[in-house]
């Protein structure tokens, strides 16, 4: 069946050959770019890994400082809703106090007219009896 001549070693020798010929022409440059590539992939994903990791750093760092503006923004909004309830009570205690002191010098100038117009009534209540005196008993007797 088989016959071990020449032709076997030629055989071996063209076999070892061609393996040699293609592992220097296809699989060591096959090897070397699958190599190259995948060290470009691992690099580039590491280098990604960076990026997200400062990614995930500045917006936690935003997300802080977002609420800190929100803090301070809402201490504001209460400050200045307290300084207007104080400005509001103030204002209407200047007014309560303003219409009260008008109501008292209404009241003042009331009490006077009224003491002027009594003092005015008695000076015609009295000229009015006089005159009815003179006339009932004469000029003579009244004074």
């Amino acid at each position: 069946m088989f016959d071990f001549d020449a032709t076997l070693p030629i055989m071996a020798l063209q076999f070892l050959l061609l393996t040699y010929i293609l592992n220097l022409v296809f699989y060591k440059p096959l090897t070397k770019a699958l190599d190259e590539r995948d060290a470009y992939v691992r690099e580039n994903e590491v280098d990604a890994r960076e990026r997200l990791s400062k990614a995930e750093k500045l917006v936690k760092e935003y997300e802080l400082q977002i609420a800190g503006a929100r803090r301070e923004s809402q201490s504001i909004l209460e400050q200045a809703q307290a300084d207007a309830k104080n400005i509001n009570a103030q204002k209407t205690a200047e007014a309560q106090q303003q219409v009260q002191s008008e109501r008292e010098k209404a009241a003042q100038e009331i009490q006077q007219q009224k003491e002027a117009a009594m003092q005015s009534l008695e000076q015609q209540v009295d000229a009015l009896s006089r005159q009815i005196l003179e006339k009932l008993l004469g000029a003579e007797l009244v004074r």
